[in-house]
């Protein structure tokens, strides 16, 4: 299933250019309209064979006259993996594995705007990422037992500032959790639509620009090894979502005035992620490896 919230966060299925109104399995689910999922999520075996009732007889609108919002705005714990990729083999093993909790208060859908804030970081940059979605609560969880955890997936992009944090210390908190900083959309898929999540094409482009196009075959500690590694520091429950980190060589800075789209295999496309910039900064429009080259261009035309 291509589960959406939209318009005053009613629960849609998405299929095609439509979204069909299933709403009325939700109703009572939840006070805050912003769990919704969440609880969807954690009553789902339960509530499937309603919603494939109401797939049927539910009323149909296209997807162009509703705003999508974020599908899972208020998870309990949004864990992102950090530095989790071979990047393209230049490295020679798999770094230790480490993750940061960013703030849910960060998260935006699709359409919304990535405002950067005053703080004179180095650059803001995009990272796109599968996110995994968490079914069922479980602590300690075996690698062999992590898909029975995994509800589905969806697209996420983690704004990043950096440079900010005092020296040597740690510099997640302000270099992640800022207001706006969590784009994801526009629908979580569920898991028994995605055969092999440990291969999926991860594509970002900045306006019109492609600029991280990946493989998470890439992925340095895969996802079942994620799954048991999180789960042993906290208990993980239904909605929470764990962004499997990226592929750092299509980074790019962010400014005012850009625009983002997230595209990962199966999990349909994120669009009008906008950015805005009241200081109107700008830095050099290079990507990690294009800034790697010229700087290897520099010093062999030096030497």
């Amino acid at each position: 299933m291509k589960l959406v919230l939209f318009d005053d966060y009613r629960l849609g299925l998405l299929d095609g250019n439509e979204v069909v109104d299933v709403s009325s399995v939700s109703e009572g689910l939840a006070i805050d309209p912003g769990t919704r999922m969440n609880r969807l999520i954690e009553r789902f075996a339960e509530l499937e064979p309603k919603l494939k009732e109401a797939a049927r007889s539910g009323r149909r609108v296209s997807v162009n006259s509703i705003r999508l919002r974020a599908p899972l705005p208020k998870p309990g714990k949004l864990v992102c993996m950090a530095v989790n990729y071979m990047e393209d083999g230049t490295r020679t093993e798999p770094p230790p594995i480490n993750a940061f909790l960013k703030s849910p208060s960060a998260i935006i859908g699709p359409g919304e705007t990535i405002l950067l804030p005053a703080e004179q970081a180095t650059v803001f940059e995009h990272e796109a990422e599968l996110a995994l979605v968490i079914g069922k609560a479980g602590k300690n969880i075996k690698a062999a037992n992590a898909h029975d955890y995994i509800f589905g997936y969806l697209n996420f992009i983690d704004g990043s500032a950096r440079g900010l944090g005092a020296p040597g210390m740690d510099s997640f908190f302000p270099g992640k959790s800022w207001h706006t900083f969590a784009p994801m959309g526009p629908m979580v898929v569920t898991a028994d639509e995605i055969p092999n999540a440990q291969d999926l094409s991860v594509k970002l482009w900045v306006n019109g620009e492609l600029r991280q196009d990946y493989r998470t075959s890439d992925m340095a500690h895969k996802i079942p090894r994620v799954v048991e590694w999180v789960s042993s520091v906290v208990t993980l429950e239904p909605g929470d979502i764990i962004a499997t980190g990226t592929n750092h060589w299509g980074l790019g800075p962010l400014q005012d005035g850009d625009e983002l789209e997230e595209e990962i295999e199966g999990l349909g496309r994120l669009t009008g992620i906008k950015v805005k910039d009241t200081q109107k900064r700008s830095w050099l429009r290079e990507t990690h490896r294009q800034k790697a080259a010229r700087e290897a261009a520099a010093k062999g035309a030096s030497s």
